[in-house]
């Protein structure tokens, strides 16, 4: 297995839920980790969490989803980090309500948001990895990615669209030796799942957790750099 010490990464989304869970995971690996989000709060207390692993944490306060501010950001953080190895796009938003009630501005904002700024990050750290001639980025879609569900259209068709373009690039740039990992959970039980009824905090022992997510990742990280994980849905073994 790959030893992981010493890597850098950066993790969009990074404050609480999937991403917080991940750059815990990535820390006890010895990985420096910036995390990204829009609450500087939440952000310095989780870099406090990380420093106490034993290992660089940064963070930086942007919206993905606004090209201008990840083009300044993600070249700020490369430099304070001191490089980049990893990236993980997990930034994400979803709004409930039925196609017609569904206002065009929270539409919109999900596709710029889910899409839009998985796209924006990834173009401006790509060319770091294509540099060195090695890299690990792995994209959250979602199983709402690979089937519609009545009232989450919006959510819908931005991790179908995550799916096409992840594996798109994945096809690119495997000959740059840049490993493209799409992820398609199902529901975990996060801060964002809680807060739209999808879960409910501590109800069910058998619901997917955070943690779960991050071993999955470290895991494939792991995997010789002659083996590609294509692709990955996480469900939990409760029907």
């Amino acid at each position: 297995m790959n030893s992981l010490k010493n890597k850098k990464a950066i993790i969009t989304g990074g404050s609480r839920g999937l991403g917080k869970a991940t750059a815990i995971a990535f820390a006890k690996e010895g990985i420096n980790v910036a995390i990204t989000g829009r609450n500087e709060t939440a952000l310095k207390a989780t870099v406090i969490e990380l420093e106490a692993l034993g290992v660089k944490a940064i963070y930086s306060v942007f919206d993905v989803g606004n090209y201008e501010q990840v083009k300044s950001a993600i070249k700020t953080i490369v430099h304070n980090l001191g490089g980049v190895d990893i990236l993980v796009n997990n930034a994400g938003i979803a709004t409930i309500g039925s196609f017609m009630d569904m206002s065009v501005k929270a539409w919109t904002q999900t596709i710029q948001t889910n899409l839009l700024g998985m796209y924006h990050v990834t173009k401006e750290v790509l060319p770091y990895l294509i540099d060195k001639n090695e890299g690990d980025i792995f994209n959250v879609a979602s199983t709402a990615g690979l089937n519609g569900n009545p009232n989450i259209s919006a959510y819908c068709a931005s991790k179908f669209a995550v799916i096409g373009m992840s594996e798109s690039l994945m096809k690119e740039v495997r000959k740059n030796n840049i490993r493209v990992v799409t992820l398609t959970p199902s529901t975990i039980e996060t801060d964002m799942t809680i807060e739209l009824g999808i879960a409910t905090k501590g109800s069910d022992e058998n619901i997917l957790q955070p943690e779960d997510f991050a071993e999955l990742i470290v895991s494939g990280l792991k995997l010789p750099r002659r083996a590609l994980l294509k692709s990955a849905a996480l469900w939990s073994t409760n029907p």
